[in-house]
This record gives C-alpha cells, sequence and structure tokens, in this order.
C-alpha cells in the first residue's frame, strides 16, 4: 500500500498485523494472550520506526541506469539492461519496476533481486515489438528494503526515454549471403553456374561440347589451330524492387505480427542479399497512392535509404489500386528489373480483378508475385472432424486451400512467376528464388 511517493509499506508490516489482530480476538478466550498482542504490537512500531530509519538513512544510496539499444528489431527479442548499485553498508533487497512502453501492454513487470554492499548488480529482460513506430519508456522504479522488509523505499531513474522501433535488422546476420550459400541445398536450391553473354569479357578457353558456337574466337582458333571460346561475366547490377503492398488485406495478423510487416522485414533481408550480389536494390509500397519510393541503386548509403523507407511504410486501410502501380512503373521503372510483388490474393477471383494489371506489369519486367498460405485453413484441414459442423468447416478450408493453388497456376500460365509460402518462411523463400533466377540467367 503506498502511502506517499517516497516510500510504500511492505506486505509483510500488514501480515504481521493481521496476525496481532487475530491475537486480541482470542484473547478474549484466552486472557494471556492479550499480553502477547500487546507486546507484539509495540514491537512491529518499534522494527518498523528502525526499518524506516535504516533505509532512508543518507541520499543516493541506490544507484540504477537502464541501457537501451538504439533502435529496436521488430518481431525480435531486444535486450534491455538495468544496472543498479548498492551504496548501503549491508545486503539491500530490490524490486525494480520498469515502466516499459504502452504498446506492449505489461501491467505486472516486476524483478525482485538482492544486492550486496557496495557492489553492482546487472539485469538483463527482453521485449518483443511487434509494431514499428516510436516506443516510450517511462521511470525506472527501484524499491530497496533491508532484510526486516516491512518499509521499502522508492528510487526514481531514467524517465521519458524513446526507442525507435525498425524492422527487423537482426534478420541481415541471420541471411548473410556467405551462409545463404554455404546453405543453399538445405532448401531445395541447386547450385547452378551458368555463363554470360554480356558484353563484360572475362577469358579465352577451349571449347567444349555445349558451348555457344557464337562466342567462338576464331583468330585465337587459328592460332592454337583448335577451337576457343570467348566467355563473358554475367551481366550485374540488374535492378531488384521490392513493391509492398500495404492496403487492408495486408493488416491480417499471424504470430503478433501483421503480414504487412512480415513483407517489410523480408524486403530489408532481400535488399542486403541483392545489393551483396552486386544488384542494384530499390523499393516503393502502394495502396491508393505510390508512396516510400527507393531507386534502385547500389550506393553504400542504400541500405539506410531503404531501412528509412520501410520504417514509415503504414497501411492505410483502403483497397489496392493496382492500375495506379502500373502507371507508376511504366513510367518510372523503364529498365528491365525483377519485381518481388509482397500482396496477398484469397480467392481466384481475387486475382482475376488484378489480373490485367500483373500481365501487363509482367510484359516490361520479371515479376515475381509472393503471396501467403493461410495457416489457420491448414490447421482445420490436418484436424479430424468429428461433428458435422466440423465437416463443414474442414470442406470451406480446403476449397480456400485449393484456390490458393490455382492461384498459383494461373499465374504461370501467364508467365508470372510466384511465391506461395507461410510467413515465417517468407524471407528464406524469397531469396531461394532470387537465387534461383539469377542461377537459371531469366532477368
Amino acid at each position: 500500500m503506498k502511502l506517499f511517493k517516497p516510500f510504500y509499506i511492505q506486505p509483510r508490516f500488514f501480515y504481521t498485523g493481521i496476525a496481532i489482530v487475530v491475537l486480541f480476538a482470542l484473547s478474549y478466550f484466552i486472557p494471556v494472550l492479550f499480553n502477547v498482542a500487546q507486546l507484539s504490537i509495540l514491537v512491529l512500531i518499534l522494527l518498523f520506526i528502525v526499518d524506516f530509519l535504516i533505509v532512508f538513512m543518507g541520499k543516493h544510496k541506490i544507484d540504477a541506469t537502464r541501457n537501451l539499444p538504439d533502435k529496436f528489431s521488430n518481431g525480435d527479442k531486444n535486450q534491455i539492461h538495468i544496472d543498479i548499485t548498492n551504496n548501503y553498508p549491508f545486503t539491500i533487497y530490490l524490486e525494480v519496476i520498469d515502466e516499459v512502453p504502452e504498446q506492449f501492454q505489461i501491467r505486472d513487470f516486476k524483478i525482485k533481486e538482492s544486492v550486496t554492499s557496495r557492489k553492482t548488480r546487472s539485469i538483463q529482460y527482453h521485449l518483443k515489438p511487434t509494431e514499428r513506430g516510436e516506443y516510450y519508456f517511462g521511470d525506472l522504479n527501484v524499491y530497496a528494503s533491508s532484510v526486516l522488509n516491512l518499509v521499502a523505499k522508492r528510487f526514481t531513474f531514467n524517465g521519458g526515454t524513446m526507442v525507435p522501433t525498425y524492422p527487423s535488422f537482426k534478420q541481415l546476420k541471420k541471411f548473410e549471403l556467405l551462409n545463404i550459400n554455404k546453405n543453399a541445398l538445405e532448401y531445395g536450391l541447386k547450385k547452378v553456374r551458368r555463363l554470360g553473354h554480356s558484353m563484360e569479357f572475362e577469358q579465352i578457353k577451349d571449347y567444349v561440347l555445349g558451348d555457344d558456337l557464337r562466342t567462338i574466337n576464331w583468330k585465337a582458333t587459328a592460332k592454337k589451330n583448335q577451337l576457343m571460346v570467348n566467355q563473358f561475366q554475367d551481366e550485374k547490377s540488374q535492378p531488384v524492387y521490392s513493391i509492398i503492398d500495404k492496403g487492408r488485406i495486408m493488416k491480417m495478423p499471424f504470430n503478433g505480427l501483421s503480414l504487412l510487416d512480415y513483407a517489410i522485414n523480408a524486403t530489408l533481408v532481400m535488399s542486403n542479399v541483392v545489393l551483396k550480389k552486386h544488384d542494384k536494390a530499390g523499393m516503393l509500397s502502394f495502396s491508393k497512392r505510390i508512396e516510400n519510393v527507393v531507386v534502385a541503386e547500389r550506393r553504400s548509403s542504400q541500405m539506410q535509404l531503404i531501412l528509412e523507407a520501410l520504417y514509415n511504410v503504414k497501411t492505410d486501410f483502403f483497397e489496392s489500386d493496382f492500375s495506379r502501380l502500373y502507371a507508376s512503373i511504366k513510367r518510372h521503372i523503364t529498365q528491365r528489373s525483377l519485381i518481388l510483388m509482397y500482396t496477398n490474393f484469397e480467392t481466384l477471383d481475387g486475382l482475376e480483378r488484378q489480373l490485367p494489371y500483373l500481365k501487363a506489369i509482367s510484359k516490361n519486367h520479371l515479376l515475381v508475385v509472393v503471396f501467403f498460405k493461410n495457416t489457420e485453413l491448414n490447421n482445420l484441414i490436418n484436424n479430424k472432424a468429428e461433428t458435422i459442423e466440423q465437416v463443414y468447416d474442414k470442406v470451406i478450408a480446403e476449397k480456400f486451400a485449393f484456390e490458393k493453388r490455382l492461384i498459383v497456376t494461373e499465374l504461370k500460365k501467364y508467365g508470372i512467376y510466384s511465391i506461395l509460402t507461410t510467413p515465417e518462411n517468407l524471407t528464406i523463400d524469397t531469396i531461394n528464388k532470387y537465387l534461383e533466377i539469377k542461377a537459371r540467367g531469366l532477368l
């Protein structure tokens, strides 16, 4: 129970008081307990005064610092450190209550620790944000009490600190290009060496069966009296755009994050991979308007530009305008590019409304439509149906899952590539598709 701001009385004081009241009540039947109860209440008051004086002696007896990262990574566990120093001449017992940002809705945050005299204790805890934006921390409250634990003094530190939450930059470390190449076979991607046919000359080599006859170097052939061919390097610095649908269909939640946030996290990782493969990375988002545009480049500051753009992507809950997207791509993306479009189609009818614009985009660019499996439907399909209602639910779920597969087939019919994936596998599936396209020389 808080009496006033600098301290509060510990529950032990009230529990002891309740016990004394019980003794007074029993003294009606056992008179000798009356004297015991009187003595007990006197001892309790004396101990309370002594404990109060001990805890409140001197100033700055507790020092505490909350150490926060410069920014949070969305969808990942972020570590917070609290360093507490005990300047009392005895062991102190602490109750740490950190006022975490309201987005986490944590109403019962409490850490109990003990710190010996003249020592510093480091405490760690983790927070996992599920949306981008600004996260404001309140006060760091530390309640200190002695071994008597009748009264606790309140110390307050680090009020009003803000930490921005960015797309999941921690995933960049998980999907570094070298690791992806090393582990590519685990995800079913075959390594394919393809000789390029750009104007970037690499070397002259002996002809082997299967080499393109158009690359024969006749001068070198005449000199060595055997067939020699020119070998060219793959064309580099090709534009790769990540296009994020931020309409209302992308607000669907999965494991705390929306589909939009999964697409944003995948875009950040993909951009890093694209730049490491010496291609140009760019992005934009669309709904009723085209926004957050970053032109595909290979400059050193490109990742920071993309990170800042992704930080500001917000859904507007409108129906996405694919016609406006097509017009913008035709006007501003003039070089043939790989376009990774993160969106979602639940039904074949939904696809057919936008199919004319997707076909128009794919005429000039290599279009990959990335959309999501409904994992809740998979749960219904895999569970055994025991009632008529469950049978109906299972049949409907199978119908929607079948329509997702029909969407893949429909896109393929018009030469449009697609990725049908679960949100948790979005990043690795998209990277594998990009590496496959590069290996096959489709772009």
